[in-house]
């Protein structure tokens, strides 16, 4: 236990939930500023594997060396080796023209769309404080994510609830948390669009207020609106608090999407302690029909990297 503790925080930055968000919105900024299949696709591998039994959604980038910089072609690459869905979570960054393009293309090939980002800053006290020219500038992301649904066909939106306020008691936070998603649930509710707030591990993100699943589970149920759910980092879930399967269980109501990666690492199945397959097998058991956004980084480079991620799942599929 001590040795895993030391293997993990040997390498928090390199696997920081921020920094993925940042290399992310990054790829995201690069990728609008290549035309839609202006240049020769390259040529695919071709698959005779039938469609996965759930819908893991790679982050556009994730297979690139085989499928190139284009996301239209990235998106192909998935399809055809099984993959029924996608994530991007810079989706909100890029070009109404070039959103419009993935949703063409993910509505032809069947694909769900994982949430989207609409706001993770870990540095200022957003949702835990009342202030309202923080809330104004929530209101006007979360009416820019309604935009963005509307052109993309997304059903969710993810945020964070941002640090906690070391001079203000917990529970009025707490309360302070509810009051605003109430609010900003209530300008998603005509759309149809979803707010789902993520727990993060306080090893790589120290001082922020959501860490837990009961947490975002008591939160949520305050709230009581169909606009705010959660979304259940298993990554980040394993270092918080573990017990993965029983707080699924207990939260089942309140959680609308999943993010994967194992741990250690943050990368794909069978590369940490996380029991994929058993997890996955459970879901599915559930009746579980949504998106599992695979938010991680790959055990191997180039495209030994990518094939060893789609070996992993089809692996953890195989139940």
């Amino acid at each position: 236990m001590i040795q895993q503790k030391k293997d993990f925080q040997s390498k928090p930055k390199k696997y920081s939930r921020r920094r993925f968000i940042g290399s992310t919105a990054a790829a995201a900024a690069a990728l609008s500023a290549i035309p839609l299949n202006a240049a020769k696709r390259t040529v695919q591998p071709k698959t005779t594997s039938s469609s996965f039994k759930l819908k893991y959604a790679p982050t556009l980038g994730m297979f690139k060396e085989h499928a190139g910089k284009d996301p239209i072609d990235q998106l192909k690459f998935m399809a055809d080796q099984g993959f029924r869905a996608m994530f991007d979570n810079g989706l909100m960054n890029r070009p109404p023209q070039v959103q419009e393009a993935i949703a063409r293309e993910m509505e032809r090939l069947n694909m769900t769309l994982g949430p989207f980002v609409a706001y993770a800053d870990f540095k200022v006290k957003s949702f835990v404080i009342q202030d309202k020219e923080i809330q104004q500038m929530l209101a006007q992301k979360i009416k820019t994510a309604i935009e963005t649904a509307k052109r993309t066909n997304a059903k969710w939106t993810l945020v964070v609830p941002g640090r906690y306020d070391e001079r203000l008691e917990w529970d009025y936070q707490t309360a302070n948390v509810v009051e605003n998603l109430k609010r900003y649930a209530e300008i998603c509710e005509p759309s149809g669009l979803v707010i789902v707030i993520e727990p993060l591990n306080p090893w790589n993100h120290p001082g922020l207020f959501l860490t837990k699943i009961p947490q975002a589970y008591q939160i949520c149920r305050a709230v009581s609106s169909p606009s705010c759910k959660i979304v259940n980092d298993l990554y980040h879930q394993q270092i918080s608090e573990g017990n993965l399967i029983p707080n699924i269980d207990r939260a089942w109501e309140e959680i609308a999407s999943f993010h994967l990666g194992d741990s250690p690492g943050r990368k794909e199945p069978y590369t940490g302690e996380i029991n994929y397959k058993n997890i996955f097998k459970h879901l599915h058991n559930k009746g579980y029909g949504d998106v599992l956004c695979m938010e991680h980084g790959k055990s191997k480079p180039g495209k030994d990297g990518e094939k060893a991620v789609i070996e992993a799942y089809r692996a953890c599929d195989d139940f």
